[in-house]
């Protein structure tokens, strides 16, 4: 009972929720923690304030005289906030977020100190970039890297620090980081968006892309977590026998939360309060110690910093509770992992959701054409999607019966669906008053009523229409949500574009009626995105069966998919829509590539040390007080001996069999490893780390758990997953 699994479940036991006292509402502390226009009101000039909403709304430039008023203001509300240090707070293309504090001190000589913080300061800082993943955009010798702020983003406070949102871009003005990326495609999707709105309504002059994230995630004791190597280094199990109860009786979903997890969920919604992150939903998931937070949806760029920012709220929120966040997306196997949904939408400065029907056939064409629009562009670049979405651990999920296949479709329901089917039925060319007097009462004016209800739902599709939204489930709980936004928003703003120029051809040359070009033009689309749209089980192999019959990719593997990002045709795409240039793609591609390859060495050499050194030492343990037992009967029962120590020999003999197994496949594997690190080309390297050396994971792991069904429960070293899955 000494092991370090038992010293961990004996801590365990007596944990007592963390006492969380609420003495304000909730609306009173949104957003008291962050430089919001309430706070600029009241800290900046009125020229200094306008120049941000300024810089907010129009993308205008902030001079660097205006940025000196702004910076006294902020370092002056976070002062008064007891701040002490600023940072800026950036996205690197390592996954997590990165950031440098630097005091507000600084002397200024006679022995006299004073807090200083400049435009200079606010604007740009130089950290050394050179341990940031970079893909070859810089040489080795070139370690500058810049972080410039991102205005669009409000600065805001945690603990001491005043943080403030920047890009992240080389020396050379490459971007080096999510957010660039997606601050360009969000510029991008609301040019194209707006001028294709204004079909509808002249007073648009601007459109959102919103975006309403649900994460999912794991909470597992710290001390339980802390005696599991695997779940240490790399965030998920990489063995262990499923426990005899997992979720069959789905039990746990939107069950009772149990209370150490409301009370850690209540001092973290309170902290997102402070940090205005509009947190509105929580609740227990399909899997055991699986939960998840929404918040309500916000502009895009500001929920991908809300969600990033999250993440690392909740981890330290975690630490006070005794508690680890698993983000990782497959941490258990043989039961459900976590995802993060992407839901998306398009929203005008004149407060109409684009994605969402109206009360007249006007607006319902207005739903059709960006709904139609989206599914079109989705076919066009199904296998850019699949790329975004594609990770070394996101692969343990996706195609698993709990999750989307790797395949990517559209499911819209039967009732848009038919909708379609009918639009699709419309004649070329110019509609006669009483064929559009029909279209508009009979197709069109009907949708309100076909979205009434609402709970026509496909939980197997990847990207699902909700119905006022698209939700793209197929996204990962650990992803930076920057990644699948800066793609979906690129191929909605080129698509939007290409059909704005066909319908302004249409209406120029054929001398077409702006409805009859709309209306020939989507039912063009109709046709032609037809094959992306399933509505069935997105899990059978019928439906593995039919995608291959219809053209679409199932790309199973992340360097097969990553493959997708570095096509003639995305390249095409990005510098077109001015969201990366060539060099800027092509280094994302080798870093993701790179990043695979690591995470399965890494993995690979935690399960070969665990295995060694925990669960074989463990086995031959086992095996010798079997032997000495067998040593015993054999005194005892010399004629019998056979009779009696029969069960014991065959165990003696299986854990020799898999003990052999073990050992003999890590050799394999290390071989495989070997062969794998003397690749050079990227490509090459992650798919013999993909093809060569993780399939040899499952065949360690299976002999493992086979031996931890037979070894003594007492002497087994590692926290079993009853013991990691159900702790109250």
């Amino acid at each position: 009972m000494s092991t370090l699994r038992f010293q961990a479940l004996k801590e365990t036991l007596n944990r007592k929720p963390v006492k969380i006292d609420e003495t304000e509402r909730r609306s009173d502390l949104f957003g008291k923690n962050v430089f919001n226009e309430t706070v600029m009101r009241q800290f900046l000039t009125k020229e200094a304030y306008q120049s941000v909403m300024d810089a907010n709304k129009n993308g205008l430039k902030i001079s660097r005289v205006v940025a000196d008023h702004i910076s006294t203001g902020m370092k002056e509300w976070a002062i008064s906030k007891g701040a002490t240090h600023y940072t800026h707070w950036f996205q690197p293309l390592t996954g997590a977020t990165a950031e440098k504090h630097d005091a507000f001190f600084e002397t200024i000589g006679d022995g006299l100190a004073i807090e200083k913080f400049g435009g200079s300061q606010l604007v740009q800082q130089e950290p050394d970039a050179s341990s940031f993943p970079h893909g070859g955009i810089r040489n080795t010798f070139e370690a500058r890297g810049y972080t410039a702020w991102d205005p669009t983003s409000p600065a805001f406070i945690y603990g001491t620090t005043l943080c403030i949102p920047t890009v992240f871009v080389s020396y050379t003005g490459e971007a080096l980081d999510y957010k660039t990326p997606l601050l360009r495609a969000l510029q991008s999707v609301d040019k194209a968006a707006t001028d294709v709105a204004k079909y509808f309504d002249k007073n648009v002059t601007k459109v959102t892309a919103t975006l309403g994230w649900e994460q999912e995630y794991f909470l597992i004791d710290s001390a339980l977590a802390a005696s599991r190597p695997d779940l240490q280094l790399s965030g998920r199990t990489l063995l262990g026998h499923s426990p005899a109860k997992g979720q069959q009786l789905d039990d746990h979903y939107f069950g009772s939360i149990p209370s150490r997890v409301l009370a850690y969920m209540r001092d973290l919604e309170i902290e997102c309060m402070y940090l205005g992150i509009p947190v509105k939903t929580r609740h227990n998931e399909v899997a055991p110690n699986q939960f998840e937070l929404a918040p309500i949806f916000e502009e895009a760029n500001l929920a991908v910093d809300h969600n990033s920012l999250l993440m690392d709220v909740m981890d330290k929120v975690a630490e006070r509770h005794n508690f680890k966040v698993l983000f990782h997306e497959k941490p258990f196997a043989g039961i459900n992992g976590s995802g993060k949904h992407n839901n998306w939408s398009l929203a005008t400065d004149t407060g109409v959701n684009l994605l969402g029907p109206g009360s007249t056939p006007m607006k319902n064409l207005q739903f059709l054409t960006f709904f139609i629009n989206t599914i079109k562009a989705v076919h066009d670049h199904e296998e850019l999607l699949r790329a975004t979405i594609a990770s070394a651990s996101n692969d343990h999920r996706l195609g698993a019966n709990e999750a989307p296949p790797a395949i990517i479709s559209a499911f819209i329901g039967s009732q848009l669906t038919e909708v379609l089917d009918e639009l699709e039925k419309v004649t070329d060319g110019k509609l006669s008053p009483q064929e559009k007097t029909e279209l508009k009462l009979n197709v069109v004016g009907k949708i309100p009523d076909v979205l009434l209800d609402n709970t026509d739902r496909n939980r197997t599709s990847p990207f699902a229409f909700t119905g006022n939204k698209f939700e793209f489930r197929a996204v990962g709980s650990q992803a930076n949500c920057a990644n699948p936004m800066t793609v979906l928003n690129t191929i909605v703003a080129k698509q939007l574009t290409d059909f704005k120029s066909r319908v302004d051809e249409l209406i120029k040359s054929k001398k077409m009626k702006k409805d009859d070009a709309i209306f020939n033009i989507l039912r063009e689309y109709i046709k032609d995105s037809k094959k992306i749209r399933f509505e069935g089980d997105g899990y059978g192999d019928a439906w593995q069966e039919e995608a291959a019959k219809r053209g679409l990719s199932n790309n199973k593997t992340t360097p097969t998919a990553l493959k997708a990002q570095i096509s003639q045709k995305t390249i095409a795409l990005f510098e077109e829509m001015g969201v990366m240039n060539k060099k800027e793609v092509e280094a994302r591609h080798e870093i993701e590539l790179e990043e695979y390859a690591m995470r399965i060495q890494i993995e690979g050499r935690i399960l070969g040390d665990i295995a060694r050194n925990h669960v074989i030492p463990t086995g031959i343990k086992y095996q010798n007080i079997l032997l000495e037992n067998v040593r015993g009967l054999k005194e005892i029962f010399e004629k019998d001996f056979k009779k009696h120590s029969k069960e014991q020999l065959e165990l003696i003999t299986e854990i020799s069999d898999h003990i052999e197994n073990i050992n003999s496949d890590i050799n394999d594997m290390i071989e495989e490893r070997k062969k794998a690190n003397k690749i050079e080309d990227a490509d090459k390297k992650a798919h013999a780390y993909c093809d060569n050396v993780k399939p040899y994971f499952e065949k360690i792991r299976y002999h493992c758990d086979k031996l931890e069904l037979v070894v003594d429960d007492e002497i087994w070293p590692l926290t079993k997953y009853r013991e990691l899955l159900f702790t109250r």
